[in-house]
């Protein structure tokens, strides 16, 4: 795979993403993803990651932009940079209550890239920033 067509894998699975398609971020991942989020255990397969999905799109509201994407040459690695701005919608165990709180977050993810999907995303963000913009 090239650099270009990682980057375009992972344009692909962030617009999904903003377009509210778990079934468009499954299909480009790897029956055996690795997903490590920023707290939290890592998460392994598919089913994992669709509950994930399924959970995130409940509790929040979120669309990426300012999307900035780099990979390697070989189009094995890649990453992102990005401004998420969301909306919290249902209370998440062991975080601030959820009534509607918005907010914008620097955010990036990383990618391994395996037979043209992603077999691994690991996504960073300052969590304490989050929770003083809900909690303000």
């Amino acid at each position: 795979m090239s650099r270009h067509d990682a980057e375009d894998l992972i344009r692909r699975y962030y617009a999904a993403f903003n377009a509210g398609d778990a079934d468009g971020m499954l299909a480009l991942v790897t029956d055996d993803v690795e997903h490590r989020v920023n707290e939290g255990e890592p998460r392994h397969g598919r089913a994992a990651f669709a509950d994930f999905c399924g959970h995130m799109g409940v509790s929040y509201r979120e669309r990426l932009e300012d999307i900035v994407t780099f990979a390697t040459a070989d189009g094995a690695r890649a990453a992102a940079e990005f401004t998420v701005h969301g909306t919290y919608l249902k209370t998440d165990p062991g975080l601030p209550e959820a009534h509607g709180q918005t907010y914008a977050l620097p955010a990036g993810g990383f990618f391994d890239i395996r037979d043209g999907k992603i077999a691994r995303i690991t996504t960073f963000y300052n969590l304490a920033d989050w929770v003083r913009q809900v909690s303000a």
